[in-house]
């Protein structure tokens, strides 16, 4: 079975890399006033070739002005953006938007770039959000772990997240995502078919939550990660 979840793993690699370079980007380009339709459409395609499906829990707040989810596959973003159609600006790292197909995707998806080593970069973030949230109707997600994770444990919080919520006082969704890594794992390269659990937590204004609101969030996150586990043997 080892060696059909190898295959898997490469069949879904190209399945992305195809779409992005041979459908998102170009049609992008073409109709730019439909991107984050043509983002949604294409992501719903890759689960279906992957042969995923997404099961939402809870109820998502259209008016939040930041998501933050658990982060551990690609898949965490495909599966988020595949059910609805809300045109998100994902935070992500300066070093994805070099990358040869997703670079592009970022750039002409206009995504929030973050230089994680300069010590401007907050500032940068800071800025982009805001023209963000005030010039457009798009929400902004990101994975406040920084980057991708092996194990059940979510990874320490950055502080980039918090700093961005409290200056700009934002509405706040965190997102538990389980499963996506089942469905395409990039540490040890299998996949396999599967379901994608969205479970949405309770949406508030940081203005109005205790001091410690970020670290009681990855507490939440964590034990319905551990519950989800525990229950249904779901991996995050």
């Amino acid at each position: 079975m080892k060696i059909f979840a190898k295959i898997r793993f490469y069949w879904g690699a190209f399945v992305i890399s195809f779409i992005v370079a041979c459908g998102m980007i170009p049609m992008m380009y073409l109709i730019p006033s439909k991107k984050g339709w043509f983002i949604h459409f294409f992501n719903k395609v890759i689960l279906f070739l992957l042969g995923a499906k997404v099961e939402v829990i809870g109820e998502q707040d259209k008016n939040a002005d930041l998501y933050l989810l658990n982060h551990q596959s690609i898949i965490d973003i495909i599966a988020l953006e595949s059910i609805e159609y809300r045109n998100y600006r994902w935070v992500a790292k300066k070093e994805l938007f070099e990358a040869p197909w997703f670079g592009r995707l970022l750039k002409q998806g206009e995504m929030i770039r973050v230089d994680r080593e300069s010590k401007s970069g907050l500032v940068a973030l800071i800025k982009d959000a805001k023209y963000t949230l005030e010039n457009t109707d798009r929400p902004i997600a990101i994975f406040p772990e920084g980057t991708r994770a092996s194990s059940q444990e979510l990874l320490p919080f950055r502080i980039g997240a918090k700093y961005l919520a409290e200056k700009l006082n934002l509405t706040v969704q965190p997102i538990v995502v389980l499963g996506s890594k089942w469905v395409l794992n990039e540490h040890n390269k299998t996949a396999h078919s599967g379901v994608v659990k969205i479970i949405f937590l309770e949406s508030f204004n940081v203005k109005d939550a205790p001091k410690n609101w970020y670290e009681e969030i990855r507490k939440k996150m964590q034990k319905i990660i551990d519950n989800e586990y525990l229950l249904n043997k779901i991996e995050r």
